[in-house]
C-alpha cells in the first residue's frame, strides 16, 4: 500500500501539475483537474494558486530553477573557454535528460511575465549564468562594435544549443538514422564549432577535427 503523501498541499499540487502536463499536455492543466487527482476539494488548490496561470508559472519557475542549479553544478575551470564548454555540455545534458522541464521553459506559451515575478527571476538567473561568464573572458573580434557584446554572444550560444536540443528531442528526430553515438558526436562537433566561432580555436589549429 502506497504511503500517504505528507508534503504540504502546495508541493503536491505542483508535482501533480507536472504529471498532468507530462500525460496530457499543458492544455489539460487545470486546478480542478489537479484537485480531483489529489482527492481534495476543488477549492483546496486555490488556497495556494489564484488561477491556472499561477500554477503554470510555478511549474515553469521550478523548471528554470532546476536548470540553473544544473548549470551551476557543472565542473569548473579557470580557463574561460573550457568552462564555457562545460556549461554547454551541462545545458545539453539537462535538455536531453529532462525533456518535459526543457519543453516547459522554452517551447511553452508562458503566463504574463509582469504578473509572475518569480518565474521571471528564475528565467533570468539561468541566462545570467552564461552572460556573466562571458563577460569575464576575451572572445573574438566579432564583438567589436557591439554595445553589449556578452549579451549578444550569450544569445548566439543559447540559440545554437537550443536548436540542437529541440531537433534531437523532436519526434522527427526519431525518423532519422541517428544512433545514440551519432547524437553524442553531433553535440561534440557543435561545441567545437561554437568554440571556433567565439575565437577559442581557428580553422588551422583544428587539424581537421572540427
Amino acid at each position: 500500500m502506497a504511503k500517504p503523501d505528507t508534503r504540504p498541499l502546495k508541493d503536491q499540487v505542483v508535482s501533480e501539475a507536472f504529471k498532468v502536463i507530462a500525460e496530457a499536455g499543458v492544455e489539460a492543466l487545470s486546478l480542478r483537474a489537479i484537485a480531483k487527482r489529489l482527492g481534495v476539494s476543488h477549492q483546496a488548490p486555490y488556497k495556494h494558486f489564484a488561477s491556472r496561470d499561477h500554477i503554470l508559472a510555478e511549474v515553469v519557475a521550478r523548471s528554470f530553477e532546476s536548470f540553473a542549479t544544473h548549470l551551476e553544478a557543472r565542473p569548473r575551470s579557470e580557463n574561460g573557454f573550457e568552462d564555457l564548454g562545460f556549461m554547454g555540455r551541462a545545458y545539453l545534458e539537462f535538455a536531453m535528460t529532462h525533456p518535459l522541464q526543457y519543453r516547459l521553459m522554452f517551447n511553452t506559451a508562458l503566463p504574463d511575465i509582469d504578473d509572475h515575478p518569480k518565474m521571471l527571476a528564475k528565467s533570468q538567473r539561468s541566462f545570467s549564468i552564461l552572460h556573466d561568464r562571458l563577460q569575464t573572458i576575451p572572445l573574438s573580434d566579432l564583438r567589436d562594435g557591439l554595445d553589449q557584446p556578452a549579451k549578444h554572444d550569450a544569445m548566439f550560444i543559447w540559440a545554437t544549443l537550443h536548436g540542437c536540443c529541440s531537433i534531437l528531442n523532436s519526434d522527427v528526430a526519431k525518423t532519422l538514422p541517428l544512433t545514440d553515438q551519432d547524437k553524442a558526436d553531433t553535440m561534440d562537433r557543435m561545441m567545437r564549432r561554437l568554440s571556433m566561432a567565439l575565437g577559442a580555436l581557428d580553422a588551422e589549429s583544428s587539424n581537421g577535427k572540427a
